[in-house]
């Protein structure tokens, strides 16, 4: 009876267990995808190189002053004889012009920024840098100009004459920017999640310079009429001028470019930048006409500049920033990842 009963019991355990096989598993579900970490979020460092491209490159130079030889002139006026003045201001305008200064060359620095990965999407941020630069143009222009005064020598019916004078002058201007820096805003779209497209713009200021060298020369002739045997022409020694200029000036930029997070932490970028730093007007010293001699007559005398005027020149600083740069990313602040099950 016992064995019996075991071997009943075992065939029931045996299929019990068959019968349990065949049943189907079930596991518990897998808990929903997190969504990927914001990886643009925080702060950043790194460094760029590029190349400027000069914007306005026409600096203009215009002289003024009164003339000294009118002055000298002006007691012959009360002769009869004297029929008209020169006319002040010869050298003035022919030390004046428009010279091409394209101001070219290359940057580098670095720069800091933060971001804030807003959604899925969209990055903002601001971002400072500042850069050493090797931005130079240099120009020259020429100009000429000529007067003429008129009188009868009083011998018999008269002798008409002619003083003609003739005036040319040239200058040589540089410019330039030693530094630049500047302050933005960026606002991007994140094409893919680790590819980003942005527009940036704010503050630009930088160290600009300008240099200018301004000479001349001048000739007086005495024109007789025809038939009569006598020229005379004299030259003038000239003195030339020169002026420099140095500030810091403040301007704005605007701009856009695309950066690309190539590994964890760090990414690549390429952008382009309008600068403007405004325009500078300064003023170089007297371009100076001399006397090559003394002249004394009554009431006067004279013996130093005949001619002479102060050029003053007009630089602007503008131009399109091509560059590249790298930035390491420290990602503090970025908001922790929690899993939820």
């Amino acid at each position: 009876m016992k064995k019996t009963f075991s071997i009943a019991t075992l065939a029931l355990m045996l299929a019990s267990s068959a019968f349990a096989a065949d049943l189907p598993s079930y596991k518990a579900p897998p808990p929903p995808p997190l969504p990927p970490p914001p990886l643009w979020t925080g702060f950043y460092a790194g460094l760029n190189a590029g190349y400027a491209f000069g914007g306005s490159s026409q600096a203009n130079t215009a002289s003024f002053g009164a003339d000294p030889l009118a002055a000298l002139t002006a007691p012959l006026s009360a002769l009869p004889f004297v029929t008209s003045n020169f006319i002040p201001g010869i050298t003035a305008l022919a030390n004046s012009g428009s010279a091409n200064v394209n101001q070219n060359g290359f940057i580098g620095g670095g720069q800091i920024g933060y971001n804030y990965q807003w959604g899925q999407s969209f990055v903002i941020g601001l971002e400072a840098d500042i850069q050493g630069a090797g931005i130079r143009g240099r120009g020259s222009y020429a100009g000429a100009s000529a007067d003429s005064l008129a009188a009868v020598i009083p011998i018999g019916p008269g002798i008409p004459i002619a003083l003609n004078r003739t005036a040319i002058g040239t200058g040589d201007i540089q410019a330039g920017i030693d530094w630049m820096g500047t302050v933005r805003g960026r606002l991007g779209w994140l094409f893919t999640p680790t590819f980003l497209v942005y527009g940036t713009g704010g503050l630009a200021y930088g160290g600009v310079y300008a240099n200018a060298t301004h000479n001349g020369a001048a000739n007086l002739g005495l024109a007789l009429p025809p038939g009569i045997p006598f020229s005379a022409s004299i030259g003038f020694p000239v003195v030339p001028g020169s002026g420099r200029y140095s500030d810091t000036r403040v301007g704005w930029t605007a701009g856009g470019g695309f950066e690309w997070m190539m590994m964890p932490g760090w990414s690549v970028k390429a952008e382009a930048l309008y600068y403007d730093l405004g325009s500078a007007t300064f003023t170089s010293s007297p371009v100076l006409y001399m006397s090559p001699v003394a002249i004394a007559g009554p009431g006067f005398a004279f013996g130093g500049p005949l001619m002479a005027n102060t050029p003053s020149t007009r630089v602007r600083y503008d131009g399109v920033i091509a560059r590249v740069g790298v930035n390491y990313h420290f990602n503090w602040g970025a908001a922790p990842i929690v899993a939820k099950y």
